[in-house]
């Protein structure tokens, strides 16, 4: 993080005790995005949550609207901190037992949060990791449902999204990973949150999912009726990447494809807590290997 960086909280008057979830969204220079973002939860929840937006940056006008909406609360940074730092700042304000990420340029459709407290209320304990499935132009991952419904906000067709996205064919799979997703706090706490070497957030997240495997946790689930649209990394084509991918090798000495096949069998259907993955002689190798590459490269980065 830049050592000038000083990071403000600035809470509102919305200590509500019937907020279900705290939606942590952070933001740097996307108002257009995050001002859809907003309104889409504000129309489509059908539950009452915590709205906690951390402003990177700020310089398009973000800071000034947030701070003039009554119903979120605000951290703010005058320079881009990152997702790891901003996620585990917004941990102070958390009014609720359950931590929601969310990106800034995504869109919820009606009853998302329905689904996932259903779920939660269905496991009965707090040792999961839940995610809302993402609608995408182009699908990031095979955990993603494929349907333009625009390719960015100018051309972002609202009313066939919501008539046709719970139409749109998926199943429950393994592997929750990316956002949206939900943890309860407890378990954010004994883990630590998002993992700083990872800074700015370039593989940030599926290094949480291995936290929360070492931790015990096999519950890894997403809910196919929770859906969101995603126009997909409006703010990561922008940021300066970090090496993730070989720091994940040198910390877990895998790589993160490995845990997300063999451990989390991401985008599998869901079949409910995973077993131990076997890892062949040759996959082990493999990742000695690169773990070996991934260090050489790591240290001349």
């Amino acid at each position: 993080m830049n050592h000038s960086a000083e990071i403000i909280f600035l809470p509102k008057n919305t200590n509500q005790k019937n907020n279900t979830f705290s939606i942590v969204i952070p933001s740097w220079n996307n108002l257009s995005y995050l001002k859809l973002c907003i309104e889409s939860i504000r129309k489509n929840s059908t539950l009452s949550h915590q709205i906690i937006v951390f402003v990177n940056d700020g310089k398009d006008g973000t800071f000034e609207w947030v701070q003039s909406q009554t119903d979120i609360d605000v951290v703010y940074s005058s320079v881009n901190v990152g997702i790891c730092y901003a996620l585990n700042a917004c941990r102070k304000l958390l009014q609720t037992d359950y931590l929601l990420y969310m990106n800034d340029d995504m869109y919820v459709c009606p009853e998302w949060d329905t689904y996932l407290w259903e779920e939660i209320q269905l496991v009965g304990h707090k040792y999961f990791f839940i995610s809302a499935t993402a609608i995408e132009p182009v699908a990031s991952s095979n955990c993603a449902i494929e349907y333009n419904f625009g390719t960015d906000i100018t051309n972002f067709n609202e009313a066939a999204l919501l008539e046709q996205f719970a139409q749109l064919p998926m199943n429950d799979w393994q592997g929750s990973t990316w956002p949206p997703n939900i943890v309860h706090i407890d378990v954010w706490d004994l883990v630590g949150g998002y993992s700083i070497e990872f800074s700015p957030g370039m593989y940030s997240d599926p290094d949480f999912s291995m936290k929360l495997w070492q931790m015990g946790i096999r519950y890894f689930k997403g809910i196919s009726k929770s859906r969101v649209y995603h126009f997909v990394s409006r703010s990561v084509k922008r940021v300066e990447k970090n090496p993730g991918y070989y720091t994940f090798i040198n910390k877990w000495g895998m790589t993160s494809s490995t845990l997300s096949k063999f451990y989390l069998k991401r985008g599998e259907p869901f079949k409910g807590n995973l077993a131990e993955p076997h890892i062949n002689l040759f996959l082990k190798t493999k990742n000695s290997l690169k773990r070996l590459l991934a260090s050489f490269k790591r240290n001349n980065f």
